[in-house]
């Protein structure tokens, strides 16, 4: 192979010289390019993060939403039950209150018609302890009339003026009294045998009676009666031992 001349030679080396510069241009271009790639590439893959970890994060927050929804889901279900439930509750209680004044009413009408026949068989009874009797009955009368007063209250206020009605026929008592006898006036002592008879006396014993359910009014009894009538009295009053008399009872009802 030739080897080339002085001339060839200087010529390649002027071509090398003018184009290094070339070179070195693109050189430092490609150089710039690959770090603004680099750059690029670092940012991607922080955006790429990131965006990375905002996904995590939404996810985890989706799945937390999604659980409240079904948890809230549920709840509503079982608030709409006990919404029915109560809604159920409340026609019930509508329904009952209806009934309730539909049974006040009854119940009114039953404690009147009650309260006219006691006062009826009270009006008819044996006369004795009159302004007592009296003054329960006009009291308990009153207190039926009265709208505010409950039903309840009214029913046990009866009863219990019944009671004492009843407990009556339990006992014997003596009591002072003013009666009409033959049209006078006269204070005598009573003795009054249950419900069954109502006897009288003067105080100096001359003169004793019963009251007559047949002609409703206050009789005279003879005079043989006045010792056993006596004797009555005082163990009715605990005077005396408790024991068997037999006194003119006579008609117990017209």
């Amino acid at each position: 192979m030739p080897r080339p001349t002085p001339v060839a030679l200087l010529i390649v080396l002027s071509s090398l010289a003018m184009a290094l510069p070339t070179v070195a241009q693109t050189a430092g271009e490609m150089a710039g390019t690959v770090d603004e790639t680099i750059g690029i590439a670092d940012d991607t893959q922080q955006k790429k993060d990131q965006w990375a970890t905002e996904k995590a994060d939404l996810e985890n927050r989706y799945r937390v939403a999604r659980a409240n929804v079904d948890w809230l889901k549920q709840r509503i279900a079982v608030e709409e039950q006990r919404a029915a439930a109560l809604d159920d509750r409340v026609a019930e209680l509508e329904r009952r209150l209806d009934e309730s004044g539909r049974l006040q009413a009854v119940i009114q009408d039953s404690l009147v018609a009650v309260m006219h026949r006691f006062e009826r068989t009270v009006d008819r009874d044996l006369p004795f302890l009159r302004d007592e009797r009296t003054r329960r009955m006009d009291s308990l009368r009153q207190e039926l009339a009265k709208p505010e007063v409950p039903s309840a209250e009214k029913l046990r206020r009866l009863l219990e003026a019944m009671l004492v009605e009843a407990q009556y026929g339990e006992t014997v008592e003596v009591t002072r009294e003013e009666i009409t006898i033959d049209g006078q006036p006269k204070f005598v002592d009573v003795l009054r045998v249950g419900r069954l008879a109502v006897f009288w006396r003067t105080p100096d014993g001359d003169r004793i009676g019963t009251w007559d359910p047949a002609a409703g009014d206050w009789v005279e009894l003879p005079g043989d009666q006045s010792r056993t009538l006596k004797k009555a009295m005082e163990m009715a009053t605990r005077m005396r031992p408790v024991q068997l008399l037999s006194v003119p009872l006579g008609r117990i009802a017209p």
